[in-house]
């Protein structure tokens, strides 16, 4: 089965929404046997780099990762991806780039918490597809014209 936008931009929306409503019996489902994460600042010099800095592969570290990072996170959260498109693979397999932007409420009020750039890889296994590879690196330099700006390399 060939992914299509629609494979993976439902992967993607499904996972981001059950992140953030902490559904963490359905975490598994979304990742390959042989997952890859990684998250972390763009500069990474923030105050809370330790609690933004990951690498886990294997099911089951991504997983307990993402659930103890999730029970210390801010509860409304929400993870938006935007602009998620497909990089074409073979049958099986395929890699996505998009962004996320993360909100959270504060004084009754809608607030950023983060922007970044979400790179993954998907697998279509058991008849569904899975999350392969998911790396986040989150936007905490300040912005600069572009022609002045330091780019933090992330492939």
């Amino acid at each position: 089965m060939t992914a299509n936008l629609s494979d993976v931009h439902n992967l993607i929306a499904s996972w981001w929404f059950d992140y953030d409503q902490g559904n963490f019996d359905v975490w598994p489902d979304y990742f390959t046997e042989d997952a890859h994460f990684s998250c972390r600042s763009d500069s990474q010099e923030t105050p809370f780099e330790e609690f933004v800095t990951a690498e886990a592969s294997g099911r089951d570290a991504v997983v307990a990762w993402n659930i103890e990072h999730r029970k210390w996170s801010p509860y409304p959260l929400r993870h938006n991806g935007t602009n998620v498109h497909v990089i074409p693979g073979d049958r099986d397999n395929c890699t996505f780039r998009s962004y996320i932007f993360v909100t959270q409420i504060v004084g009754a009020s809608v607030a950023p918490l983060a922007s970044g750039i979400c790179l993954g890889s998907a697998r279509h296994e058991n008849d569904r597809w899975r999350l392969a590879d998911l790396r986040l690196m989150l936007d905490f330099a300040d912005s600069e014209v572009f022609s002045s700006a330091t780019r933090f390399v992330f492939e």
